[in-house]
Order: C-alpha cells, then sequence, then structure tokens
C-alpha cells in the first residue's frame, strides 16, 4: 500500500509539475562571463561575473520556492543567440538587456510591460534615478528593471605617470585637455619609459566606437539621430585622427582585443587603459597577487580633449519576454521577484564599478566608500548614451567595422567615414 501511494505520488508530480510541489522553476539568460565557483557568498565574490551569479545562487538557495537555471553565454555574440531563443520559442524566463537594445526588442513585441506588476512585488521606481529610469522606459511603457549605468573610464599606471614626470602636487595623475596634450604626454612617456603610452581593445569588440562616440560628443555633435547619418562629419573626422595620431607616434597598439589590452596594462606596459567601470573591482583585486605588475592606479573621468565633457555609456538591464505572463504566470512572478532581488543588491553589484540606478544606494556611505569610486565620482554627471533607435547593433556593427579598417588596414579616413555614412543612412531609411 505504502509503495503504491509512492507511486501514486511520484506520478501526479510529474503530471503536475514542480510548481505543485512548491518549486518554481525559471531560467536566466546573462553574458558577464562564467564563474564556476561562484557560491552563494555575494560579499566575497570578486569580478562581474562571479558577483552577478553568487547574487543568483542566493536567491535561489533562499527559501522561496524558486529555482534559478543560469545559461551563460559570451558577450560578443549574446544578441544573435538570444534572437535565435525568441524564434524558437524558448527565450530565458528573465535575461539581462542592454539600454540600447531595449527599443529593438520591445518594438518586436518581445518585452513584457513591467510597469503595471512593479508595486505587488515591492519595486518602486520612485527609487530609480533618472538615468535608471530612462534606461528601461520606451516609448512610455517600462520594459525591464535597472541594474547600473556603466561608463568608459581613463585607469592611469601611477608608477610609470611618475616615472614619466606626469602626477601632480597632489598625486593625482595628469590628464591631458586637448589632443596636442594627449600627444604631448604620449611623447613622454614614451621617452621616459618606454612604455605605450595608451592601451584598449580596438580590434574586436566595439570599444574604438565608444571612443569615437565620446570624442564626437565633446564637439557638441551626433553620430547620427533618429532619421540621418553623421559620420563624414568634420567632428568625427577629428575623433578619428586624434585616436589615429597615438597608432602613428607608435604610442598604441591598434592590434590588441580585448584581453590582450587588458593584460598588456596588467603587466606594466601601457601607462593608460581606455575600458568601462566593470573592471574596476578585479583591477584592484589582481594588484594584491606579488606576481602582477601593475602595482598602483588610479581611475580617472575620461578626459575632456574638446569642448564639452562627455564619455559613452550603457545600462544593464533585466527583463522578462512579453508572452511569459500568460503562458506560465507562476515563471513570469519567480522571474520577476529574482529581478527585485537583483535590484535589491545593488551595492553588491556596485563593488564591481558600476555606477548605481538605486536612490537609496547612492545615499550609503557604504557606495561612496567603495575602492576607487571617489577619483571616477564625476562619470555619473558626463555619461551619455546613443539617442534611442531600434537599429543600434545593426548600426554599431557598421561603425566598428569601418573604424577598424582604418586603424587595421590602413583605409583612408575620409573613404571610411563616408562609407560608413551610407551604410547607416541605408540601416535608418530601412
Amino acid at each position: 500500500m505504502k509503495r503504491t501511494l509512492t507511486l501514486l505520488m511520484a506520478a501526479l508530480a510529474l503530471s503536475l509539475g514542480a510548481t505543485a510541489f512548491g518549486q518554481t522553476e525559471i531560467t536566466l539568460g546573462r553574458f558577464f562571463g562564467a564563474c564556476e565557483q561562484a557560491g552563494t557568498d555575494i560579499k566575497s565574490a570578486v569580478g562581474e561575473a562571479c558577483i552577478i551569479q553568487s547574487i543568483i545562487n542566493a536567491f535561489s538557495a533562499a527559501d522561496n520556492g524558486i529555482k534559478v537555471n543560469t545559461l551563460p553565454t559570451d558577450w560578443g555574440n549574446y544578441y544573435d543567440q538570444l534572437k535565435a531563443m525568441f524564434a524558437a520559442g524558448n527565450p530565458p524566463n528573465i535575461f539581462v538587456i542592454h539600454k540600447h537594445a531595449i527599443p529593438e526588442f520591445a518594438s518586436l513585441g518581445a518585452l513584457a510591460d513591467l510597469g503595471p506588476d512593479l508595486a505587488q512585488v515591492g519595486i518602486d521606481p520612485n527609487d530609480w534615478t533618472a538615468a535608471g529610469k530612462a534606461a528601461v522606459t520606451y516609448d512610455g511603457k517600462i520594459y525591464a528593471i535597472p541594474m547600473d549605468v556603466h561608463a568608459n573610464l581613463w585607469y592611469v599606471n601611477m608608477d610609470i605617470m611618475k616615472q614619466a614626470g606626469l602626477v601632480n602636487a597632489d598625486g593625482t595623475p595628469m590628464v591631458p585637455h586637448s589632443p596636442e596634450e594627449l600627444l604631448q604626454q604620449a611623447k613622454i612617456v614614451k621617452e621616459k619609459t618606454g612604455k605605450d603610452y595608451l592601451t584598449a581593445d580596438f580590434s574586436q569588440f566595439p570599444i574604438g566606437v565608444r571612443l569615437v562616440l565620446s570624442l564626437v560628443w565633446q564637439q557638441n555633435s551626433e553620430l547620427f539621430t533618429s532619421t540621418k547619418a553623421n559620420v563624414d562629419s568634420p567632428e568625427a573626422k577629428k575623433a578619428v585622427e586624434t585616436i589615429v595620431s597615438l597608432f602613428k607616434g607608435g604610442y598604441a597598439d591598434p592590434t590588441l582585443n580585448y584581453n590582450d589590452s587588458m593584460q598588456s596594462f596588467i603587466n606594466g606596459n601601457a601607462a593608460i587603459l581606455v575600458n568601462g567601470d566593470w573592471v574596476v573591482n578585479s583591477l584592484d583585486a589582481q594588484t594584491k597577487d606579488p606576481k602582477v605588475a601593475l602595482k598602483h592606479f588610479y581611475v580617472d573621468n575620461f578626459p575632456t580633449l574638446f569642448q564639452t565633457p562627455a564619455t559613452w555609456a550603457d545600462s544593464h538591464t533585466w527583463a522578462i519576454p512579453s508572452t511569459l505572463k500568460k503562458q506560465n504566470p507562476d515563471e513570469y512572478w519567480a522571474a520577476l521577484k529574482l529581478a527585485k532581488w537583483i535590484y535589491d543588491h545593488d551595492l553588491d553589484w556596485a563593488r564591481t564599478g558600476h555606477l548605481s540606478v538605486s536612490k537609496s544606494v547612492i545615499a550609503n556611505p557604504a557606495y561612496a566608500a567603495l575602492p576607487h569610486r571617489q577619483e571616477y565620482a564625476n562619470t555619473v554627471n558626463i555619461a551619455r548614451d546613443v539617442k534611442q533607435t531600434t537599429h543600434y547593433d545593426a548600426i554599431q556593427n557598421v561603425l566598428n567595422r569601418q573604424l577598424q579598417a582604418i586603424w587595421l588596414t590602413d583605409k583612408p579616413i575620409d573613404q571610411a567615414l563616408k562609407d560608413a555614412n551610407q551604410q547607416v543612412q541605408d540601416i535608418l531609411d530601412q
């Protein structure tokens, strides 16, 4: 009799699914890299991948009846994979999405309008900063939960700068205030230390695009609007020429990819690293390793080389498929509860170096006390992002190809910008 009852209960469990016994399983799509060693100790995690995975693991381990299965993917082809999953009808129950990608996905009806349901899980949009709210709002609706604003920073190897005599009396690094000062500093560093002045990923991901965007914004211009390309403008040419001058002078290597550029800075082979705020925490941790050449670094705001302070920025947010609430309400509400959990751990996420979008976190003294935070505190005031467009990924790919053609194959700047302008205009005209 006991065995029969056990079999009946097992059959019932199979027929009703996990939720019948208080356990709802959801899938989560993310990039940020893998962290197989991640546990549930959020405070001890280091770097983007491990911090976010520990936050997720802690939620899954909590007594909330929800289990999360993470589907980590590579940053480089994340959106291609995500679109393929939507096309196949099996997108993750919750997934990370950049601010710039929300218009494309939302315009296709792929994202759930979360606004009406936020209060039910205790999410208060009034706690979001203006930048956080703007990041998740499209066509007047809230399509995601904000997690951060992330921006390009100016990482400085202080030992190299001291050797080059480019340190102020207060111990802060000297930063250039014009393209001419940029080249002058680069020349001094090369002559006095033999090191490269600047390292960044110019051959793989679109960090070069972000640099050009920043320098164009600093000239009070745009590379494109919602209807018109402006890639072959005088401002764009000046921005590109500023970057190319570093390559021509032998002060930067355009062939380095993301990992190689990071390693160049860590190995003490470059005075400046241009990268996002997401590496603040991981770099700080590496300086504690006696085998690492980088010992003392400063994290500065991206320098103003033209008229107006500006640096490229974007946001990470969390979205839910539009079909989930109707198809499986248990999974929908579980996903929304997870989004709240992640938002509630915004201070932990800020340890990566990212800028918080929570007013409560920003008011917390622990936020201001994070390593290097005060060094780049003004970044939040100069952070800029592209105008909302449903075509940004396609536009970014065009810009990246044409810019890399300039510094990797010596394609004439005028021709590359002209070609890019036509291709971007074709995209906008679609």
